[in-house]
């Protein structure tokens, strides 16, 4: 399994054919020139990120929208594994979504963002329902891979739970910067620890694809807030030691993942040989309280 992660710059004013051609012209280098059976793009790579503020008129893509086929088409040309996320209409409900496009060109299912964060600046409880999909695992010809969107990534019980159903890999398409409500403010060494922290309790290679760049939100020709994407996209190992990290503006990482040797050592560790699943009840509750 060779892996890229990509991470797209936001500049000023992009249009939505310009984050297009960014996105298909790097899966096609990551595929031609570094020979990638796996390509990671950003969380909603299709625009800026549009949930800084409350808009009703912004319009979902139903999941047969047209850029999924040709992402499909690319897919099977290509012969490289696309997770893709965008924003689902079904019906009346609409989700932060990802389809995993194998590399012969199958759609292989859909997984909905789980979690859904609300704060200043990252207002996605305004847009998106809860996903009802659960954690789930994709059997692609390059590996069993799991795949948590974003604020997923901070849930330990998401990464275990696709760990559980055998991924090899896990990867998180991510949108996270700056706090508007303090510029000051800087998460990423967080962000990046908790995922090596998932990475290490569950031995599995763990993958974060962020988008960098300023976005501004305005009204009229005035500046409202602005958000500053701030990259640092990585790929660790399954240890949670990072093997590559990405520098500021675009920027792709690639890995080769061996998940036959990963599975080896994990079971070395026998740290899912001694799990007690019957002395975890208490994380199926709010207050962790277990009525006997």
């Amino acid at each position: 399994m060779v892996v890229a992660v990509v991470q797209l710059e936001t500049k000023a004013n992009m249009k939505a054919a310009d984050f297009w051609k960014v996105a298909v012209d790097t899966i096609e280098q990551a595929v031609k020139q570094q020979k990638a059976n796996l390509v990671v793009l950003q969380e909603l790579f299709l625009g800026p990120y549009f949930c800084q503020s409350q808009d009703p008129s912004l319009e979902a893509d139903p999941a047969t929208n047209p850029f999924l086929k040709r992402l499909v088409k690319m897919a099977k040309e290509l012969q490289v594994v696309l997770p893709i996320s965008f924003f689902e209409r079904k019906n009346n409900a609409f989700y932060n979504s990802m389809v995993m496009i194998d590399a012969d060109g199958t759609i292989l299912g859909k997984y909905r963002k789980s979690h859904i964060p609300d704060g200043t600046g990252y207002q996605e409880k305004f847009y998106f329902s809860p996903g009802d999909t659960g954690f789930k695992v994709f059997h692609t010809k390059v590996g069993t891979i799991g795949v948590g969107i974003c604020w997923d990534q901070w849930f330990p019980e998401a990464a275990r739970a696709m760990t559980l159903q055998g991924a090899d890999i896990l990867l998180y398409p991510t949108a996270i910067g700056s706090e508007p409500t303090d510029s000051s403010y800087d998460s990423s060494d967080h962000w990046q620890r908790v995922m090596q922290g998932h990475a290490a309790a569950n031995m599995v290679p763990v993958v974060a694809a962020n988008r960098f760049g300023t976005e501004v939100l305005r009204e009229g020709n005035k500046e409202r807030q602005r958000i500053l994407f701030y990259g640092r996209s990585f790929i660790s190992d399954e240890t949670g030691a990072i093997v590559q990290e990405a520098q500021d503006g675009s920027d792709m990482l690639v890995a080769e993942i061996h998940p036959s040797e990963v599975r080896e050592a994990r079971a070395y560790w026998g740290l899912f040989r001694d799990r007690r699943p019957e002395l975890y009840g208490g994380l199926r509750t709010r207050d962790g309280e277990v009525s006997m």
